[in-house]
This record gives C-alpha cells, structure tokens and sequence, in this order.
C-alpha cells in the first residue's frame, strides 16, 4: 500500500490528523483519539484492502460530525494514493455491529460520496465465541473510476451469498 499524505488530508479534514508508520490518527475535541490503518486481504483477484476503524479511547463517541468528515478525508487520500477496493466490517464489541453499521453507511451515503463511490453493505450470520448466533456487517466501497467495477460488485454479491448459505 502507498502511504498516506497526512498533509493533504488537513487540508479538508475537521480534525488534524498524523501518522505513525502506516496509521492514521486523530483526536477530537472530546478527547476520543481514533487510529485508522488498512490490511491487505488475501484475494488474488483484486487488490482488496481491510479499512480498520479503531476508538482507541475505549470511550463512548458523542454524536461527532467531524468523525465521519474526517474518515472521508482519510479514505478519500487512501483511494487518491491506492486505486483498490476498501471492505470494512463492523467491530461486534458491545454486541454494537448493528448500529455501527447504520452510523458508518449513513457517513458514505452523502451526495458526493455517491457520486465517487459504490457501497455494497451485507449481514452475514455469525456466532460469537459463546455459539450465539448473531450478525456481522460488512461493506464494500469501490470508486465508480474503477476499471472492473461490476466485476467487483458482482465478486463481492457471490460471496457474500456463499457465505451466508454456508451458514445456519
């Protein structure tokens, strides 16, 4: 993955944001400090990276508007720098996916961002290490520049399908 330039993110980003190696950090004016980083997935057909998404406060997150405007800004350089495919998944901590996934789509589905992105969100049937069944979330975002778009998206819908088959 190429590195994020953290100065042209501050350019349009609410919160200032710096990097340590290949993470990305920021802070809010309520103290909450957030990393974002990006995972290579292991897929040999695309170049597929994890967007990581972690409240490293641990603290409960008011109702921010400079979270997702600043998360924009960082996805918005990683495409800029990487031109792949981001799929995020929802943390389950607090059994909270549900809601997270509603707060994160709701961040990606602004005007412009549609314009310059195809998101694709999927539950999936899962069990926690208790063998309770539960949901994960899962989306997909793809800029609509992308040369194999609809091969992507239909990649993403095969799988997704497979997955929940396989699954009670």
């Amino acid at each position: 993955m190429n590195a994020l330039d953290t100065n042209r993110i501050n350019v349009n980003s609410p919160y200032k944001v710096w990097s340590e190696g290949l993470v990305i950090h920021f802070e809010t004016e309520h103290g909450i400090r957030y990393a974002v980083d990006f995972d290579l997935e292991d897929n040999p057909l695309y170049t597929t990276y994890w967007l990581n998404l972690t409240n490293e406060s641990h603290k409960p997150s008011p109702n921010d508007r400079k979270i997702p405007k600043t998360i924009i800004c960082i996805v918005e350089e990683f495409f800029r720098q990487n031109p792949d495919i981001l799929l995020y998944m929802c943390s389950t901590d607090n059994n909270q996916q549900a809601q997270r996934a509603r707060l994160f789509l709701r961040w990606f589905n602004g005007y412009e961002q549609q314009q310059k992105y195809v998101i694709r969100t999927a539950e999936v049937p899962s069990f926690t290490p208790e063998g309770k069944s539960t949901k994960e979330y899962v989306a997909l975002i793809v800029p609509r520049t992308h040369p194999q778009l609809q091969e992507v998206i239909e990649l993403f819908e095969e799988e997704i399908a497979m997955f929940c088959a396989n699954k009670p």
